[in-house]
């Protein structure tokens, strides 16, 4: 027997005026669910009713997996209230503590923070296929990192490499990937080397990203424990890393422990947010060599505060106005505006994350909201963008989640 829920409004509409279906009947049936104890609505339909041409997009969760947490979980952001739909397990993997999305966006990847991959030291890296109607993820394949601790890595534009970095280990890999998604042979592996000035944090090297420039040849990496960030040749075809002849670097203050990177969309201009000292240094960036040039450093907290912190993630706001930068401690969002022409910084606001330890955040492809992951509360918050002036503001909206430590989105089935 067929079930019709409906709901009429003053004006005899059976949604409110000015709302699509798509958008206004996934959030009241989640919002319906306790009282309907007699009828069943799964999560997985929620989640299918993704539908970016109605203003929502999926939102991937990657945790540190224990008590309060399984896994890579899933929600749905409505793009014009900032309503997040209830989380669902995605797919249970152990510590998913970043993600990257395939170009073509039919395939998630993750390093899963373990200390043994097959009985050897070391973590690994997983491939997930996303199911187009669900948004549910299955199980690829895995693969060893080729380094401890694996903390961050990206899939190249061809669509045909994963390049991963260790931060345990101190080291890059790349790995490349079959036409069918999933991890394929191991490609170029680089340890670093060295030491800084920090004997606790930087007794060694600690790769803690990896990015590509817009035209897929060159590789960056903030190394926390060298103070560097570290520049390679890319070669897609190859699945290979090089160093630049003669090795190229950009340096940070010693100590500061470059964590995050970033470009410009103008590529133009690169930033560094390190984590040991909470600052953001400005780059000038050259794309024929790929050579990075320091313009400035700023600090991400306030002047007057006198606890501990230390900085995380760092993104550039599409319209490239604006960069963020969250603060582990004092637990914020530090908004500066960019200027246009030399890519310097100026403070604007440091916004609470209402939460604690916010170790990732993303901003949502038509750049309205920031999702902030509070590692130790267990929650992820949606703030709200202006898009005149960068600023962030509460939505009201948030999402329980055990231990979030990365965002992603996926726009489209």
């Amino acid at each position: 027997m067929g079930i019709e829920l409906r709901l009429y409004g003053p004006d005899g509409a059976w949604f409110p005026r000015g709302m699509k279906p798509s958008l206004f009947l996934p959030l009241f049936v989640a919002a319906l669910l306790p009282s309907l104890g007699g009828l069943t609505f799964t999560p997985s339909a929620l989640a299918s009713a993704a539908d970016p041409a109605a203003g929502m997009v999926r939102v991937y969760v990657g945790t540190y997996t224990g008590a309060k947490s399984q896994g890579i979980y899933l929600s749905t952001l409505d793009l014009t209230t900032g309503a997040l739909s209830a989380p669902i397990l995605a797919v249970e993997t152990t510590s998913p503590s970043f993600l990257a999305l395939h170009p073509n966006r039919r395939f998630l990847y993750a390093v899963n923070e373990v200390s043994r991959f097959e009985d050897k030291p070391g973590g690994s890296v997983s491939a997930f296929g996303i199911e187009a109607d669900t948004g549910k993820l299955r199980l690829l394949n895995r693969k060893s990192a080729l380094g401890g601790g694996p903390c961050h890595l990206i899939v190249d534009q061809t669509g045909r490499n994963v390049l991963v970095a260790n931060y345990g280990g101190g080291s890059v890999a790349v790995i490349g990937l079959q036409p069918d998604g999933a991890l394929g042979t191991a490609g170029s592996f680089l340890q670093h080397q060295g030491s800084s000035v920090n004997p606790r944090r930087q007794e060694g090297p600690h790769a803690h990203g990896i990015y590509l420039d817009a035209a897929n040849r060159f590789v960056f990496v903030p190394d926390l424990g060298l103070d560097r960030v570290m520049i390679y040749r890319f070669d897609a075809d190859q699945s290979s890393l090089t160093p630049i002849d003669p090795p190229a670097f950009a340096a940070v203050k010693p100590g500061a422990g470059p964590r995050h990177f970033a470009f410009h969309p103008n590529r133009r201009f690169a930033y560094v947010i390190s984590e040991l000292d909470s600052t953001v240094t400005t780059f000038g960036y050259d794309a024929a060599s790929g050579r990075l040039t320091a313009v400035q450093t700023v600090p991400t907290l306030p002047t007057a505060f006198e606890g501990q912190s230390t900085t995380a993630e760092i993104a550039v706001h599409p319209n490239g106005r604006f960069l963020y930068g969250s603060n582990r401690g004092h637990d914020s969002i530090a908004v500066f505006a960019i200027d246009e022409a030399t890519g310097r910084l100026t403070l604007l606001q440091h916004q609470p994350t209402l939460g604690k330890t916010p170790r990732n955040f993303a901003i949502d492809p038509t750049g309205s909201f920031l999702l902030a992951a509070n590692q130790d509360s267990d929650n992820v918050v949606v703030l709200r963008i202006d898009p005149q002036n960068g600023r962030l503001s509460p939505a009201g909206r948030s999402l329980e989640v055990g231990t979030p430590v990365c965002v992603t989105f996926v726009a489209g089935k």
